[in-house]
């Protein structure tokens, strides 16, 4: 599966974004869907993760209550709904993909996903 993240840019504090995650060549609902973040020297860290049928979430502490990942297998995109921007959340956001269907809590971990995108910069202003 190819996986192409885009929406990124720039805003202020506080306020929204959604970025989105465009895959081709492999139908989405045959992977585990997540966000991660990476920003400029710093490792790569998980933000929020899906499960196939969306059913199922996991969010990184920092931004559950502002942030919301969901998905829509039939049009191939997975979401990142961001609200209540802040300036740490200034950071690369990378969609990846895992085949299977079995979603739990280790879908925090980089390691595990097979298919990334390329990023889009995420940029807030305080």
């Amino acid at each position: 599966v190819q996986l192409q993240a885009s929406g990124g840019g720039l805003v202020q504090a506080g306020g929204s974004l959604r970025v989105s995650c465009a895959a081709s060549g492999r139908t989405l609902s045959d992977y585990n869907m997540a966000w991660f973040r990476q920003a400029p020297g710093k490792e790569r860290e998980f933000v929020a993760a899906i499960s196939w049928s969306g059913s199922s979430t996991l969010y990184e502490d920092s931004v559950k209550g502002r942030f919301a990942i969901s998905r829509d297998n039939a049009k191939n995109i997975l979401y990142l709904q961001m609200n209540g921007l802040k300036p740490e959340d200034t950071a690369v956001y990378y969609c990846a993909a895992r085949a299977g269907s079995y979603f739990d809590s280790r879908a925090r971990a980089v390691f595990r996903y097979d298919y990334w995108g390329q990023g889009t910069l995420v940029t807030v202003s305080s």
